[in-house]
């Protein structure tokens, strides 16, 4: 699909659906120091590959993943809660919004849309970020992959936010900045706006490719 230009025209949607990592919040960066630190506990290096091969799954998954490649005793329940421990405090206190992402979403309220997150992280992050910014009034539906059958790039969790927002797949614009989320976001039938975040595939173009809009960050959105 060839990267659309042309102003997005929100007459067309009902609902905007958020990402979060990466797309609404500067995140994604701590996610592979993380990878270092918690496989180190184990005398392990993390290879360059495995934030690609990770991007999209659920934190269940990515567990399971992480386990079998690398032989974790570990089960997935301590580890998931280790790595919530090791991100807390970054969530609660230091992890910024994106740019230009507080103005957006002020004006996405005012203009009146119903609105979502669709995110791959856990629920005890999101709640921590989303109560350190005080962004959590802009949100009417919050859901995580691993509350369905599949992560991304499956359409499961927007199916599930669109679902809970009452608003027709069609009519829902989604906001993304791996190309896994870029398709789960098509395959549920909707359209999407791809973000370009430093530590996401971007820089090689797949998301300007695929999605049928393309943003630096949120300043360059006129609503």
């Amino acid at each position: 699909m060839t990267q659309t230009r042309t102003p997005i025209d929100f007459d067309k949607y009902e609902a905007i659906i958020f990402d979060l990592d990466g797309t609404l919040i500067d995140s994604m960066w701590l996610w592979g120091q993380i990878d270092i630190d918690y496989l180190g506990r184990f005398g392990l290096v993390s290879p360059p590959d495995l934030q690609a091969c990770l991007a999209g799954m659920s934190v269940t998954e990515t567990a399971l993943y992480i386990k079998d490649r690398f032989g974790i005793t570990d089960p997935p329940e301590k580890m998931i809660s280790d790595w919530n421990d090791m991100a807390m405090d970054y969530y609660k206190h230091k992890i910024p919004l994106k740019k230009g992402a507080d103005a957006f979403l002020k004006a996405v309220r005012k203009r009146g849309f119903k609105t979502g997150i669709a995110s791959s992280n856990s629920m005890e992050l999101i709640d921590a970020v989303l109560d350190g910014l005080n962004i959590r009034p802009f949100f009417d539906s919050i859901h995580i992959t691993n509350e369905v059958a599949k992560g991304k790039p499956s359409p499961d969790i927007y199916n599930l936010v669109a679902g809970e927002l009452g608003v027709d797949n069609g009519k829902c614009l989604v906001f993304e900045d791996i190309k896994e989320g870029v398709m789960a976001g098509q395959a549920a039938g909707m359209e999407v706006c791809g973000v370009f975040d430093d530590f996401a595939d971007t820089k090689g173009g797949s998301i300007k490719d695929m999605a049928e809009y393309f943003i630096n960050d949120f300043t360059e959105i006129v609503i």
